[in-house]
């Protein structure tokens, strides 16, 4: 059975409804209705490129101060990423120095703030991801390529979907959600230009992903709104935006999605690499909260 519906290019899309409703992710991490999910992009850990040698202490103590500043400013939950580690290694060299390093920076985020946290492990380390999640107790990870392939600036990426899936069932990180990217920023997608992104979507939702993303082209680059209508077209999965959102976004973008995450317009002067601005945020939540108390 499926449910026609017309996508932003005009054309009807099908709608899939022949597998088993699951039971909503949103909603059993977060007790609002678009839920905001703020990001700590993390200096550079040891064994990566750009590490300088700076105390891990001072790295995980900068990790806190954004932690905190997220939460009291009223945001949702907390994603911690190792958004420094450039160039950025392949999922299979993902080391041990790095997964490591970015499980203490979760658990120093954990015992500061009580807000749910997720996990982004760049590039696509989606299966170590899962294992620091189970370690910390985090309530998600991201994968930016989660099934078929794209042309990436490490190279060609497949989506670890089913290695990652029978890696989660054998550590039973069952409650860890997948919150997967659907035509993920930063990659040529010539690969699958024959198929829609509502077709790329309904694959993600195939490949037992519980979140689906849309999202800009880069890092802070808005989301368009086709974009989001698209992804929606194909899923009946929870739809949130990945990248971009501004306090001056949220009022047409929100109400069309299920949650956010947000990143760089968060950061002082809204360079992803500066710490987490509270002015930012406060004003980002009071449009958020504006939204919300319209539905």
């Amino acid at each position: 059975m499926t449910i026609e519906q017309t996508s932003s290019a005009g054309g009807a899309v099908a709608k899939p409804q022949v597998l088993p409703p699951k039971a909503n992710a949103l909603e059993a991490l977060f007790p609002v209705p678009k839920p905001i999910m703020g990001v700590i992009h993390l200096p550079p850990l040891p064994g990566a490129p750009r590490y300088d040698g700076t105390p891990v202490k001072d790295i995980y103590a900068a990790a806190i101060t954004d932690a905190r500043t997220l939460s009291e400013g009223g945001v949702d939950g907390i994603i911690v990423e190792n958004a420094s580690d450039m160039p950025f290694s392949r999922p299979e060299h993902i080391g041990p120095s790095t997964v490591a390093a970015l499980a203490a920076a979760c658990l120093a985020v954990r015992g500061a703030v009580a807000n749910p946290i997720g996990i982004t492990c760049v590039a696509n380390g989606v299966i170590q991801a899962l294992g620091i999640a189970k370690a910390v107790g985090a309530g998600w990870v991201r994968a930016n390529q989660w099934v078929n392939a794209y042309v990436a600036n490490e190279g060609f990426l497949n989506g670890p979907a089913p290695e990652a899936m029978r890696y989660r069932s054998s550590i039973f990180a069952h409650d860890v959600a997948i919150f997967a990217d659907v035509h993920v920023k930063f990659g040529a997608h010539a690969i699958t230009a024959d198929r829609s992104i509502a077709e790329q979507a309904t694959d993600a939702e195939w490949f037992d992903a519980d979140v689906l993303i849309a999202s800009g082209t880069r890092t802070g680059s808005p989301t368009q709104p086709h974009e989001v209508a698209e992804v929606r077209a194909g899923t009946n999965l929870p739809v949130i935006v990945g990248s971009g959102l501004s306090a001056e976004q949220v009022p047409t973008l929100l109400p069309a999605v299920d949650g956010a995450i947000v990143g760089q317009w968060l950061k002082r002067d809204g360079r992803w690499w500066n710490p987490v601005d509270p002015r930012r945020v406060e004003q980002l939540m009071k449009a958020v909260e504006t939204v919300r108390g319209a539905r």
